[in-house]
């Protein structure tokens, strides 16, 4: 009868598989955090050594023995000013590497979640939202993420990809660790003529719960708490938050070059948050305070 052949084919129910790539990440930490709350999901988040993304064979033996139904793509290589003279291997991790991950993700059938970045805009007219055209940015990181962006796109129809920008999580690096670490000093200069976004992890982690609940969701989102800074408005409200008494003065990004052309306004949007029915994410402030009153304490400040 119909009713025993759809009773026999039914599979018990099982924790959902997830794969987080770049394990040892400052995001993918947050991730695991949070999603690992979660008893509905089992979560594996190999380091470097473990999953090579840039190796097929790495990447094949991992997805053999996991068999994930959704992947986390966070591996990337993010030092900018590094990616300009080691252009060969921001190539190598960013674009061929994504290639891998998802081809695999297309042989397996498993959901592809990638994250990209601001920078693949020119940042000379923003706030750009995910209807924006990018022009592969004006920095190697930002070409070779706007190329890992293409070949994901091409590769793996099932993905969706997530756009963040200045990223601060809970253990660093980021900007903010930076800046309660030069606590004290007589005086900190700060570049004040570059705008964008600042992000909690923690923020991206709460949005890519909700995406995870949504398995129909496709194409490209961004994932940047609202309202936009500078570095040197940034700056100043950390020390605020912070309670620390810390002199900080502006400066041009001229008056402080790094080999890696930066955007002067990349900040980010979202229109498909709303219309996908997701939640939005927090006012930047919120979300600094909100971090800084969970992570001064395991700073000793």
């Amino acid at each position: 009868p119909v009713w025993r052949l759809k009773y026999t084919n039914k599979r018990e129910r099982h924790p959902m598989r997830i794969l987080i790539t770049g394990g040892k990440g400052m995001l993918a930490r947050t991730l695991v955090a949070e999603l690992g709350k979660n008893p509905d999901y089992t979560l594996l988040a190999p380091g470097h050594t473990e999953l090579d993304i840039t190796d097929p064979m790495s990447v094949t033996k991992v997805f053999g023995e996991f068999e994930p139904e959704v992947v986390l793509h966070c591996a990337a290589f993010t030092k900018v000013d590094l990616c300009e003279s080691e252009q060969a291997r921001a190539q190598e991790v960013n674009v061929q590497g994504s290639a891998n991950i998802a081809m695999a993700c297309k042989q397996s059938n498993a959901r592809l979640i990638a994250f990209s970045t601001d920078y693949v805009f020119d940042g000379e007219s923003g706030p750009y939202n995910e209807f924006a055209k990018p022009t592969g940015g004006i920095n190697v990181y930002g070409q070779s993420k706007w190329a890992a962006e293409r070949t994901i796109r091409l590769d793996c129809p099932n993905h969706v990809i997530a756009r963040v920008s200045w990223l601060y999580g809970p253990g660093g690096p980021s900007f903010v660790h930076t800046m309660l670490r030069l606590a004290g000093r007589p005086c900190i200069r700060v570049v004040d003529d570059q705008r964008g976004c600042p992000t909690s992890t923690l923020a991206v982690a709460g949005a890519i719960a909700e995406i995870l609940q949504k398995p129909h969701l496709l194409g490209t989102f961004h994932l940047a708490c609202q309202g936009e800074t500078t570095w040197y408005g940034l700056a100043r409200e950390i020390f605020a938050l912070a309670g620390i008494e810390q002199n900080v003065e502006p400066c041009t990004s001229a008056e402080y070059v790094t080999p890696a052309k930066r955007p002067s306004n990349s900040c980010l949007v979202s229109v498909r948050m709303k219309d996908c029915g997701l939640s939005p994410m927090p006012h930047w402030q919120e979300s600094l305070k909100s971090f800084l009153a969970r992570e001064l304490p395991t700073l000793g400040l």
